[in-house]
């Protein structure tokens, strides 16, 4: 596994218990690349560690609107239709 290495001094910078730094660190990164589109909806989820329910809740907490585009409402009346 690719590994993300951040300057011990910046993780201990983190207002937070250590505990919960790491996790902080993951679902900030994951709801900033799925605002700017560089991650897909799973696999943003799947760097947050969460479930989709609770990724959806953090994207609205941060106001972050989720990206439907029309092919992918395509597929969805596709697969209802099956």
């Amino acid at each position: 596994m690719d590994r993300i290495d951040l300057p011990s001094g910046v993780l201990d910078a983190i207002a937070a218990p250590p505990a919960d730094r790491e996790p902080i660190v993951k679902q900030e990164l994951a709801v900033s690349l799925y605002r700017e589109e560089y991650l897909s909806f799973g696999k943003a989820r799947e760097l947050a560690g969460l479930s989709k329910e609770e990724f959806h809740r953090l994207l609205g907490e941060r106001g972050v609107e989720r990206h439907y585009t029309a092919a992918d409402l395509a597929l969805d009346v596709e697969y209802a239709r099956d």
